[in-house]
């Protein structure tokens, strides 16, 4: 058995079934020798049998307890937690016009990721940030989002320190791509639709064309009606890539993070990607994280960041 508990319940099972066996022998004899009648043969092995299912229900409930009780543990923790940033939502609406991370120093647990790190977006722009892994790209996207606060420096958006900015105002000129595209159990077209919970079906078919996927998910028995799976486990890696791609394109924010959109694709799907969104990014900053030069080469611009500088 794989577990303690499995083992016991395996155990537990075996004795009900033999002492059953025992009393159909016991009941036939009784009553072929006259001992007991028909009823009296009937009624006890009912009674045995019938406690079965509450007697393997009692043998279970130790296993069943410790698994809930870990449950409401974690449950509980999560409750308690506290979130890295509060939310603000008192401030003026600002209006997208450009971003910059000016002497920010940043780290976790006391190590520091980004050091005196400075980098302006323009608006209108792709720019590019190439590195190593492990070298703050993923990190510098995060904080741009807010998830968490600089050590030092400061994160601006139309000139205005994302400390002052109400977090529903930014949610909703950032679109955010991150590496691992999260599903939900549900159908693909309710997944994308996470982006903007309002948008119409052509809308995500839209947002489909553009992130080269459409052509894919209209070969599925039930196209944007195919169920996914728990974590999109019915998924290519590629595949979770692009819908998390047409994710952004629906949120249709003016500024675009991508961490790492092209990780997982070929050479000739990374360039009907990478084709598509230097044809959308009209109007649009972009920020294109990513460790591949042949994605970066599509940028106005290009940053390459190591051991958490600008060099």
């Amino acid at each position: 058995m794989n577990s303690d508990g499995g083992y016991e319940s395996y155990i537990a099972n075996s004795f009900i079934l033999i002492f059953d066996v025992l009393m159909l022998v016991m009941a036939y004899h009784l009553y072929s020798i006259g001992e007991v009648d028909f009823p009296g043969m009937i009624i006890p092995i009912f009674a045995l049998m019938s406690s079965y299912g509450p007697v393997s229900a009692l043998a279970n409930l130790g296993t069943t307890l410790q698994s809930t009780a870990a449950s409401g543990g974690r449950i509980l923790d999560i409750i308690e937690e506290s979130p890295e940033t509060e939310e603000i939502t008192d401030k003026s609406a600002v209006v997208f016009a450009n971003a910059e991370c000016k002497n920010i120093t940043f780290g976790y647990n006391g190590e520091a990721v980004l050091s005196d790190f400075s980098m302006k977006f323009p608006e209108n722009k792709i720019v590019g940030v190439i590195g190593k892994s492990g070298s703050g790209k993923s990190t510098l996207l995060k904080l741009l989002m807010r998830f968490w606060k600089t050590d030092k420096g400061e994160v601006l958006i139309s000139d205005t320190n994302i400390e002052n900015i109400n977090t529903s105002n930014l949610r909703e000129m950032e679109s955010y791509m991150t590496q691992e595209t999260q599903f939900f159990k549900d159908t693909i077209a309710n997944n994308i639709r996470i982006a903007k919970l309002d948008a119409t079906d052509d809308e995500v078919i839209a947002a489909c064309r553009k992130a080269s996927v459409h052509d894919f998910i209209m070969t599925l028995p039930k196209g944007y009606e195919t169920n996914v799976g728990e974590l999109g486990e019915t998924l290519s890696g590629g595949e979770r890539q692009r819908i998390g791609l047409a994710r952004a394109f629906l949120h249709n924010a003016p500024f675009m993070l991508l961490d790492e959109p092209t990780s997982n694709l070929d050479s000739l799907n990374e360039a009907v990607i990478l084709k598509s969104l230097k044809e959308e990014s009209s109007g649009k900053t972009v920020v294109l994280v990513s460790h591949r030069e042949s994605t970066i080469r599509i940028a106005d611009k290009a940053y390459s960041v190591e051991h958490g500088r600008v060099s």
